[in-house]
């Protein structure tokens, strides 16, 4: 545990200084990368704020974790992160700390617990809650450090994670590194309240305001805090008051502050004010400086050097640690149970997060409503009862907040099944989704993986209109590094959980609303089905419709009443939408030469656009009638019942497309 207060002895503040020149050499030469075009991208630069990461970083412990802004270099090097590997990522070489593909905005160490920075303002909040929150449900005693710019406050996510912070008293330090401007806004021109200290407070976090420029006062207020947070389990608060001395970014001309405020910043930066503190009380040499600058000046050419030395990754790595090699394609099969139970959909969805939460202790659900309430689609009710809510978890209505949670705790390790209530409110966590789970393995270079079930409703057919009624699977099936599902049976909405929970990469399941009262016999014994294969449901000659999810059953609906007309359709579900099961799709083309797609997605950019579009390159001389797609209509899902039937595909509608085809409509 530290100390609450600093020592300050010659070697300590030795180190302190040390720190402090060591980033603003390394950042020096990376302007002058990039000028010479080693360096590309945006690079911002961390001079002005060394006192920061110096004053923090180092009194974390090995287990602590770090989680960075897109200005995050500092920050990785006081955390030990070698320069040699900040250096070459920055150059995009093959040995960087992220393997190249991260870049200056995205530095990742896993033996460092340094969990990268984040391109996108705000985004790395969340993400530090989750991993507090593994560490809590762990009882680890760890301590998650997030640094972040002022810019963030503005952020939904800055509000949503604090909120779930103090809510669940989850053992975070908030640094925020309050430099004036997000960009180029002057936070006086971007918050009506300029105090980001009062906006904490609302939050019943304990906070505190610093002097961002010195690194003395910097460490003591991060000590106090240190030593709350693990006394307390509680989070804390630094609002580190600072300016950075050089441009946004290195693309930045700076148009938006005066030079004269910018000299005056300058007179009273971290390094001059320490070192020239030093000197005066003589508590340093100016030997001693040469030395250090010595030592930092050789370590900077060798990291150049290392750099310049470094090996691309070769172009037949593009796509590696997209998905982790390390996963098991395929459950064990069980023989299934002559036994049979009725059940309906919900019931077997049910079943399978009970089963889950029974397996693995790192297993919880969280959500909207997911415990006292029993979820909007009363998947959960009685959960709560059953588990209690460290295992069963009530969120607020944060989506993006507690997505962004569960994706954290993920990385740390935990078997999250996050609840979005509707997939319309998914959009509201799309950043996290689209830009933390799907990227974390590859930028990282497969460092960190996202072993996260995102579960959320979908589908039309409830009359709940426009805002309530999307089919956005097409969308997320678009996202390289998640998968995709689409549960349409009984027995691949009990077991498609369990073996996606068992996949070290995030997973996304929807559950169709019309399929929820469904019921059925299904084996007594059922359990993890395979997730990576589409199935023939019924088997055909004269033509393949291919669907999934709410459309399953409308589409069998179709084949039978085609078959009372002479027409033998195959029906080929899908179930897994990312990636696609091509093979399969692409033998039931073969076998029946001809194919509709039924999709309630709307048509234009489809998921059925791109079955077609691939059906076409790579089975194209095996058809002999053009590819039909059945999909919604092109207008937000009514309100009124014939209107909302009208829109989204039916069993008729599909009868008539496959009649059409073989000109007997």
């Amino acid at each position: 545990m530290n100390d609450v207060k600093p020592h300050l002895t010659r070697a300590h503040l030795r180190d302190l200084l040390k720190h402090m020149i060591r980033i603003r050499r390394f950042e020096d030469k990376c302007a002058e990368m990039y000028t010479r075009e080693k360096i590309r991208g945006f690079l911002h630069l961390y001079d002005g704020e060394e006192a920061i990461a110096a004053g923090v970083i180092p009194l974390l412990t090995t287990d602590d974790r770090v989680v960075g802004t897109y200005r995050e270099h500092g920050h990785a090097l006081v955390r030990g992160v070698s320069m040699n590997s900040v250096m070459a990522e920055m150059y995009g070489k093959a040995e960087g700390c992220s393997g190249g593909r991260g870049g200056s905005m995205h530095l990742f160490s896993s033996d460092a617990n340094f969990y990268g920075g984040n391109a996108i303002v705000g985004g790395g909040l969340p993400l530090a809650v989750g991993l507090a929150l593994a560490d809590k449900m762990r009882t680890n005693g760890g301590v998650t450090s997030c640094f972040f710019g002022e810019g963030a406050v503005a952020e939904g996510e800055f509000h949503e994670s604090l909120n779930l912070a103090a809510l669940w008293e989850l053992p975070v330090l908030f640094v925020c590194e309050n430099n004036g401007y997000a960009m180029g806004t002057a936070l006086t021109r971007s918050e009506a309240e300029i105090d980001i200290h009062k906006k904490v407070e609302s939050y019943a976090i304990a906070s505190e305001v610093v002097d961002g420029m010195d690194v003395v006062a910097v460490e003591a207020a991060a000590r106090r805090a240190l030593d709350v947070i693990r006394k307390t389990g509680k989070p804390y608060f630094l609002e580190c008051r600072t300016y950075r001395l050089r441009a946004h970014s290195m693309f930045d001309a700076q148009l938006y502050r005066d030079k004269d405020e910018v000299e005056t910043w300058r007179k009273k930066g971290p390094i001059v004010r320490f070192q020239g503190w030093l000197e005066q009380n003589g508590m340093i040499h100016s030997d001693e400086i040469v030395a250090i600058e010595a030592e930092i000046t050789a370590e900077i050419d060798a990291a150049v050097a290392f750099a310049e030395a470094g090996t691309w990754e070769p172009i037949e790595g593009l796509t590696t640690h997209v998905y982790s090699p390390d996963r098991q394609t395929a459950p064990d099969q069980i023989e299934p149970s002559a036994e049979t139970v009725e059940i309906t959909y919900r019931e077997a969805i049910k079943a399978g997060i009970v089963d889950a939460l029974q397996r693995d202790d790192r297993t919880f659900l969280m959500g909207e409503d997911v415990g006292k309430y029993g979820g909007c689609y009363a998947v959960s009710k009685g959960m709560l009862d059953q588990f209690g809510p460290d295992r069963v978890r009530d969120t607020p209505l944060s989506e993006s907040g507690f997505t962004g949670a569960g994706i954290g705790a993920a990385i740390a390790g935990m078997r999250p099944i996050v609840e979005v209530m509707t997939v319309n409110f998914s959009l509201l966590a799309l950043d996290q989704i689209l830009n933390t789970a799907a990227t974390f393995r590859h930028m990282s270079n497969g460092q960190f993986g996202v072993p996260v079930a995102i579960r959320m409703a979908t589908g039309a057919g409830k009359q709940l209109a426009a805002q309530h009624s999307h089919s956005l699977e097409g969308w997320y099936g678009h996202i390289p590094g998640i998968r995709v599902l689409a549960p349409a049976t009984l027995e691949d909405a009990r077991g498609m959980l369990a073996t996606a929970l068992d996949d070290p990469d995030p997973v996304i399941i929807f559950e169709n609303v019309m399929l929820y009262n469904r019921s059925g016999e299904m084996a007594s014994n059922a359990g993890p089905v395979d997730i990576d294969h589409a199935v023939v449901r019924r088997s055909g000659t004269d033509v393949s419709l291919i669907t999934y999810g709410g459309s399953l059953f409308k589409t069998l609906d179709a084949a039978e009443e085609l078959a009372q007309q002479g027409i033998d359709a195959e029906v080929v579900d899908l179930r897994s939408l990312r990636p696609l099961d091509m093979p399969t799709i692409l033998a039931s083309v073969a076998k029946t030469h001809r194919v509709v797609i039924v999709d309630e997605g709307w048509k234009t950019g489809s998921i059925a656009a791109e079955i077609g579009m691939q059906i076409a390159e790579a089975g194209f001389y095996d058809l002999d009638a053009p590819l039909v797609r059945v999909c919604s209509e092109e207008v937000p899902i009514p309100y009124a019942k014939h209107l909302e039937d009208a829109a989204i595909p039916q069993t008729p509608k599909i009868v008539a497309a496959v009649k059409t085809m073989l000109g007997k409509g």
